[in-house]
């Protein structure tokens, strides 16, 4: 199978190394074709994310074939040397094109082929390759370059099978199992568990103390689940506003915790503060103001940033990072066990290509033979024919013509009943994968155009 994928991902290479090698959205078009013509690259597509770049593509399997092979219609596979020979083509080529040191470039990629290609492009696009178990963006990016490379017409019959039969894995997989259901990440995990409390996020006022990284990500997810109204509060009011300009949020300093904590049915906390900067006597304040409506709070800093006394107050649910930990920690379990049932998806997919490919050889073989005994015919029909002409019959024109039809059906009968079994034999071991049995019958039944030519 001549279908190959050459890349690098967060396992293989530091971030300083897959920067390099990242393709933006308005140059991946012309770096395909670039790719295209510069190599003997047959279909090409790229994906290109922040934890992976990968080249998948089908190199001729002509390559591998002698002459004679060619010339017998043999169906041939590459060997070793011409994949890898393509592989080192496709690796200048992205040293050349990132302006990279080849040798250093080379340590940091991997390669996949046939059968385990088509194994890594499904599971890829199922997010159990990805940083996150699970994850689902990654198919919306494997979409991406799909669409790129039909842009730049870099796709043909193999690759586009290919990435419409991932599709169709990445769909089954979310349908059929939990692979992204359960939360996996500290700030996601902080938002599932808001919403055990919580059914409308529209009318909700969210407070984020601090503007790291994992403030940043929990906003992130609660904006996508629906909330409106953002506050941030930072010990850096500049650096707040940034953020908060991100969610269409208003920013404030920590001076303003009384009044924001009082508004807030949500509030997520990770600063760097070495003492709480929320006690138990502000928030019970705060719940007698609020009429003893419910507040939702997550501590996710070391040291924490709220006093563990407010837990014990009724009408607050109080959660540290030990307890999004748990809450991980389980889920991840749980995609685990998702993740061997999507394996098995994917084997199902991936040997219903393999199945297909398979069927491309014994197809083309079926329109050889067929061709040659049509050939063969209407060469011994046109004949026959001919010698029939020669003989001058007296006989009446429509008394000819009918010996004429007579001549044509015993051709057409003959050809179809003698080609029946080779037909039946050379479908079978397509189904069966036979390449063995595929190359007798080629041998067998196609020797003609060995000869011909």
């Amino acid at each position: 199978m001549p279908i190959s994928i050459l890349g690098i991902n967060h396992k293989t290479a530091p971030v300083a190394i897959r920067e390099k090698v990242a393709f933006s959205p308005t140059e991946i078009s012309h770096a395909l074709v670039d790719l295209k013509a510069k190599t003997d690259v047959e279909e090409v597509a790229i994906v290109s994310t922040c934890n992976r770049m990968e080249v998948i593509y089908r190199h001729s399997s002509h390559l591998s074939a002698s002459d004679n092979d060619r010339e017998a219609g043999k169906m041939v596979e590459p060997n070793d040397s011409v994949i890898k020979d393509m592989e080192t083509e496709v690796v200048v080529w992205l040293s050349n094109y990132h302006e990279l040191d080849q040798q250093e470039f080379s340590t940091h990629c991997y390669s996949r082929h046939d059968a385990e290609a088509v194994d890594h492009l499904m599971q890829v696009s199922c997010g159990l390759d990805s940083m996150i178990l699970g994850e689902p963006q990654i198919l919306g990016q494997v979409k991406d370059a799909f669409g790129y490379a039909k842009t730049a017409g870099t796709l043909g019959l193999y690759l586009n099978r290919l990435f419409q039969q991932t599709f169709s894995v990445a769909k089954q997989v979310r349908t059929d199992t939990q692979i992204g259901e359960s939360a996996v990440s500290v700030a996601y995990a902080a938002v599932t568990l808001a919403k055990r409390i919580f059914s409308d996020f529209s009318k909700i006022n969210a407070l984020f103390i601090g503007a790291g990284e994992t403030i940043e990500l929990a906003a992130r997810h609660l904006k996508r689940q629906g909330v409106i109204n953002i506050n941030v509060a930072n010990r850096t009011v500049e650096r707040a506003q940034v953020l908060a300009a991100e969610f269409d949020g208003l920013a404030h300093s920590l001076t303003s915790l009384p009044e924001l904590v009082e508004k807030a049915d949500i509030i997520i906390s990770s600063t760097a503060s070495p003492v709480p900067i929320i006690g138990k006597g502000l928030m019970e304040k705060v719940i007698i103001a609020r009429k003893h409506r419910a507040v939702f709070m997550v501590d996710l800093a070391v040291p924490r940033d709220i006093e563990s006394q407010v837990g014990k107050i009724n009408d607050v649910y109080l959660y540290t990072v030990d307890d999004m930990q748990g809450v991980i920690k389980e889920n991840q379990k749980q995609r685990e066990n998702a993740a061997k049932e999507a394996i098995t998806i994917i084997k199902h997919h991936r040997e219903k290509y393999l199945t297909w490919l398979q069927s491309l050889s014994s197809v083309s073989l079926l329109k050889d033979y067929t061709l040659q005994c049509e050939t063969l015919k209407n060469n011994e029909s046109n004949r026959s024919l001919a010698k029939l002409e020669s003989l001058s019959l007296q006989l009446p024109e429509s008394e000819q013509k009918k010996l004429q039809d007579i001549i044509s059906e015993l051709g057409n009968r003959l050809t179809q009943k003698m080609m029946h079994s080779p037909r039946i034999s050379i479908r079978k071991a397509g189904e069966n994968k036979d390449n063995s049995a595929l190359e007798i019958l080629t041998d067998t039944f196609c020797s003609e155009q060995k000869q011909s030519k």
